[in-house]
């Protein structure tokens, strides 16, 4: 599903999950049944799990707290020269071609590319999109 949702491949996606679950940061959620509030087009009161599903650990609880805007920057800027404000950027844009000119040269759309924020048409990727809902970014 994440795969699906994201539009990432799905090699990415467990190579990410297992890298998350080494680190701590996720778990594997042991329950067996969801209830009926998380499963809303079922007509039992519990529906049995049918595929793996995880969820934060304690430390990847405490990490998602601290994330802030600073740490935000500090990240996305680790990854590219003036990575959040290009993030941001691309957030308020329809296409990487309508970028600020500052920010339409050939490394940053590498990057873009590299992260799969961008297509190769310049497009933004539904895995971004998430991204920027996410974040609260746009």
């Amino acid at each position: 599903m994440m795969a699906k949702m994201s539009e990432l491949p799905l090699p990415l996606i467990e190579d990410a999950v297992r890298e998350l679950m080494e680190a701590g940061l996720v778990q594997r959620d042991s329950g067996s049944a969801i209830k009926r509030s998380k499963a809303r087009f079922k007509k039992a009161f519990e529906v049995h799990k049918h595929h793996t599903y995880y969820r934060l650990s304690r430390e990847g609880e405490l990490l998602v707290r601290s994330i802030d805007e600073r740490w935000l920057e500090d990240y996305f800027d680790s990854l590219f020269s003036d990575g959040w404000r290009v993030v941001r950027a691309l957030a308020g844009a329809k296409s990487f071609n309508e970028l600020p000119k500052e920010f339409r040269d050939d490394k940053i759309r590498e990057e873009l590319l590299l992260h799969r924020f961008i297509t190769p048409a310049g497009r933004k990727t539904a895995f971004f999109k998430l991204l920027v809902e996410f974040l609260g970014v746009g």
